[in-house]
């Protein structure tokens, strides 16, 4: 039995991280549908599921390759934007945060200190803040 499968398997692209997340996606909103026993929740659930698994048993390799690239971007800029707000958010109590005006550049300047002038390190631009 376990040959027919690893036959019938080869070629196609099996699970990958978009098809995981998918998956899990899929068992959380079969939950909450369950609690709620709201259809379109359990329908959205069920598209997901059906995604998941033709994505699994897609011979199409390439393409589904570069879906998962392009997932794994996505998420990993999520993650990094996540991280950032995180670490400023620790630091919000020592610093204050300011946006250059020239360039976008944010600047982290120590909190009290008065009016002082701020040199923005990537475009040399100086602008007068209160810290």
């Amino acid at each position: 039995m376990r040959e027919k499968v690893q036959r019938f398997m080869y070629g196609r692209y099996g699970f990958d991280e978009l098809s995981k997340v998918a998956l899990a996606a899929t068992l959380v909103l079969m939950v909450v549908s369950l609690f709620t026993k709201n259809r379109f929740i359990y329908l959205v659930s069920l598209i997901l599921l059906v995604f998941s698994y033709w994505r699994a048993l897609s011979k199409n390799t390439k393409k589904r390759q570069q879906e998962n690239r392009k997932f794994l971007s996505i998420r990993y800029r999520g993650v990094a934007r996540w991280g950032k707000w995180k670490e400023r958010q620790a630091q919000k109590k020592v610093y204050r945060f300011y946006k250059c005006p020239g360039c976008g550049q944010m600047v982290r300047v120590p909190k009290g200190r008065g009016r002082i002038c701020i040199t923005c390190p990537k475009c040399q631009v100086e602008f007068i803040r209160k810290s």
